[in-house]
């Protein structure tokens, strides 16, 4: 079982990266642990469609939240880290989302594979 968190970017890299694993092998499973229902509304057109073709091939959705909240997007990311085994992450910087989810999950004692190295720890605040 894969979670990804339906955003644009390396998220969705890694979406289509497990949809694609899944013609090979069935058992793959993905699951978009989404911060509420209305993410995505502001994306442009192009984006809003590859987020709708993924969110119709994931085996589940899960919105930690109905609405938008401040803390929504960090109670995803955690949702993420506290169903899963290991955490695959680009994160390239101490700061932001990405840095957050990483330290939570080294907290948590769970193996992280940062595809970008580990540069990013030198540049934590």
């Amino acid at each position: 079982i894969f979670y990804t968190g339906g955003a644009l970017g390396f998220d969705t890299l890694a979406a289509q990266a497990v949809l694609n694993a899944r013609r090979f092998h069935p058992q793959v499973k993905l699951i978009l642990a989404l911060p509420c229902r209305d993410q995505g509304g502001r994306w442009e057109e192009r984006d809003r469609l590859l987020y709708k073709s993924i969110k119709r091939r994931a085996d589940e959705v899960v919105y930690v939240s109905e609405q938008y909240t401040r803390g929504c997007m960090f109670e995803r990311n955690r949702y993420m880290v506290d169903h899963s085994d290991i955490c695959i992450c680009y994160c390239t910087s101490g700061e932001g989302g990405t840095a957050y989810t990483v330290r939570y999950a080294e907290k948590k004692a769970i193996p992280i594979v940062n595809l970008a190295g580990e540069g990013w720890k030198e540049k934590s605040p």
